[in-house]
């Protein structure tokens, strides 16, 4: 039975994702169920489930949709209690991390049991098919994130690995969202390709988007100080840009990761002075036009066109 669960706009989720939610993460477990009562009611942008449901409702509806989004959802969610004991981060979604919490011990269990709720979820589809796809993103999240030490650790610093690391942890699992769809709906190649590279385009533009303001965007919007990509050795693309363009002045900041006071605010004016910021903008335009451009295969409608706000909104996030 095909599933209709998209909310009034792209904004938002239907109330039966939180409802579902909350079932699936309930433990009699006190630490367990603090971590994911703290996830709930962070609440964040959850792009990734909301993708999952537009693609299903371009498609006219899919079996399981909730399932999917769900999935999606929660294997994000571990990620990040993982990712934020790796980078040592003080805080997720304005609060403190969960791990400085709990103990590292407990953030990261209590990833691994989001991890068994994704599992679940896949085995309630019974699609053996999804499950790999499933399989595969997760492999590359992994991947990503591995690599990106190892890049900053060898300082193995080139665009095709800028690339490469934001597909595998940002991309991948946006497509397995939005490709997922078109997989329960037994959709037409066409259109399972359409999903596909659509959630691909999206997903680098986003953390295309994310990196940028990383350096280029004000802490008041963002929440937290600029320059943390700097700060951790992560080399993005528009430190690589700044890099090429101006080496004797950029990379004594980027090797000691812009721990010298007024490191970063340089850095933000060389980017604007040379054009290296535009340039990158340009690039993240590039991205969310190919977003578009997979979308013309696809029905129009009201999804559709969600799909394409949600793409169009990482540009919007630039000014």
């Amino acid at each position: 039975m095909s599933q209709r669960l998209v909310a009034a706009d792209a904004s938002t989720l239907p109330p039966e994702f939180d409802l579902r939610l909350r079932e699936l993460l309930r433990s009699d477990v006190e630490f367990i169920q603090l971590i994911e009562d703290d996830l709930i009611t962070a609440g964040g942008k959850r792009i990734r489930p909301r993708l999952a449901l537009l693609a299903s409702e371009v498609l006219g509806g899919v079996p399981h949709a909730l399932e999917l989004a769900l999935a999606v959802e929660l294997l994000h969610s571990a990620t990040l209690l993982h990712d934020d004991l790796v980078d040592d981060a003080e805080t997720r979604r304005g609060r403190e991390a969960a791990f400085r919490k709990y103990g590292n011990a407990v953030s990261v269990l209590s990833g691994d049991y989001l991890l068994s709720r994704v599992l679940f979820l896949l085995a309630e589809t019974g699609r053996v098919e999804l499950v790999h796809l499933f399989a595969e993103a997760a492999r590359l999240l992994a991947e990503g994130e591995v690599l990106q030490f190892q890049a900053a650790a060898y300082r193995e610093y080139s665009e095709a690995q800028y690339y490469r690391i934001i597909e595998s942890k940002t991309a991948a699992l946006m497509r397995a969202a939005t490709e997922g769809a078109a997989l329960l709906g037994d959709a037409p190649r066409t259109l399972r390709k359409a999903l596909a590279a659509y959630g691909r385009a999206y997903g680098l533009a986003f953390q295309m988007r994310d990196d940028y303001l990383d350096l280029m965007g004000e802490e008041a919007r963002l929440g937290k100080p600029v320059g943390g990509d700097v700060q951790e050795g992560k080399v993005t693309l528009i430190a690589l840009w700044l890099l090429e363009a101006h080496p004797d002045e950029v990379e004594p900041i980027l090797l000691r990761r812009g721990r010298e006071p007024g490191d970063v605010e340089r850095l933000r004016r060389l980017a604007e002075v040379s054009g290296v910021a535009a340039r990158v903008v340009a690039a993240i335009e590039e991205r969310v036009e190919e977003a578009r451009r997979a979308l013309a295969a696809l029905p129009e409608g009201p999804a559709r066109a969600a799909l394409e706000g949600l793409a169009l909104a990482e540009l919007e996030r630039l000014q």
